[in-house]
């Protein structure tokens, strides 16, 4: 089957009341136009509503990415930060509304970066710019960005992040740990808009990618915690250890 009309079908059941997803006539054009091929390799998956991993990150489900779309909300050529960037395909369909050049990017994973060149190049998007960075720190050699889009999950939203919108922008982002919202805030942090519920993977800081030995800092927080209490454990308290656990 032709793509575009795969395409075509995937977009009006994210307008449709079912799923009311896709709300502007701009982020529709978009997503109609953006092939989703070259960042999901499963042709059977491509336009299918649901998410899938690749190299250990998350592809968001077309319903997802267009939630994050819509909040973003970006006029024609504003600058937009996309942090966290996975494999691309919400940077292309930003490079789409707002222009490729206007388009800057990062993952703190080496391997995706990669990935996301590649994507968005083969999807005729290759002008975004994708650097190895850590998502909180930002790119500010190329601030001030009217649009900051955080598509990991943070308890705030960081500081160099907010420093880095224009005096208008806006940082949408997954706010909170076990209970998420989607949020958009301004450039002093307040003035917060909350968009429902999500559940994101946490942002990663250095150390912690996807290709490490563990992903998840608070459990291998835990992890450190229970061992040195162990090893602070003197004579008979040796006796309740389970050694099986321990090893």
């Amino acid at each position: 089957m032709d793509p575009a009309v795969v395409r075509d079908d995937m977009v009006d059941s994210l307008e449709h009341e079912a799923k009311g997803v896709v709300r502007s006539e701009r982020v529709s054009a978009a997503m109609r136009t953006v092939p989703r091929e070259p960042f999901v390799p499963d042709e059977s998956a491509a336009y299918a509503d649901r998410s899938d991993e690749r190299l250990g990150t998350r592809v968001l489900a077309p319903s997802d990415a267009a939630r994050l779309l819509e909040a973003v909300a970006p006029d024609p050529d504003d600058d937009v930060l996309v942090v966290g960037v996975g494999v691309g395909y919400t940077a292309a369909v930003l490079a789409e509304l707002v222009g490729g050049r206007n388009v800057q990017a990062v993952d703190i994973d080496r391997r995706i970066v990669r990935e996301a060149r590649e994507n968005l190049r083969q999807a005729g998007y290759g002008e975004v710019l994708v650097d190895r960075r850590d998502g909180a720190d930002g790119l500010p050699e190329y601030a001030p960005y009217d649009r900051v889009l955080v598509e990991a999950a943070a308890v705030e939203p960081p500081r160099c992040l907010l420093a880095q919108l224009a005096d208008d922008g806006r940082l949408v982002l997954p706010l909170g740990a076990s209970t998420q919202t989607l949020t958009v805030v301004g450039p002093d942090g307040g003035d917060r808009e909350r968009l429902g519920s999500v559940a994101f993977a946490p942002m990663l800081v250095e150390g912690e990618q996807a290709n490490t030995l563990e992903r998840n800092r608070t459990r291998r927080e835990e992890d450190q915690r229970a061992r040195q209490a162990r090893e602070r454990r003197r004579g008979w308290e040796q006796e309740w250890i389970d050694w099986d656990d321990a090893l």
